[in-house]
């Protein structure tokens, strides 16, 4: 018989659909950017202000309409300021 070892649950990566794909892969984000912070806070700070701003122009500047809490006051802090809505024109 052969020993192969001892295998974790977080060994065998195996995603059901996309949706669990991309939640893992934002877990381990999450979890890489908390090791960053605990070694250098601000470069972690730096690399979500870059994330949030990559996520915004990918997202056709709706980031904010996704976010509240702190997230939501970094975007405010990064972002420029929203165009306000287009008043309707009056026909006179």
């Amino acid at each position: 018989m052969t020993d192969i070892g001892h295998l974790e649950d977080t060994d065998i990566d195996i995603a059901i659909d996309e949706g669990e794909a991309g939640e893992r892969r934002a877990t381990e984000l999450a979890s890489r950017l908390r090791m960053v912070a605990a070694e250098d806070p601000l470069l972690a700070q730096d690399l979500v202000e870059g994330l949030i701003v990559a996520l915004d122009r990918a997202m056709g500047g709706t980031i904010r309409d996704h976010l509240d809490g702190p997230a939501l006051g970094v975007a405010e802090k990064v972002l420029p300021a929203p165009d306000p809505a287009p008043q309707p024109r009056q026909n006179n």
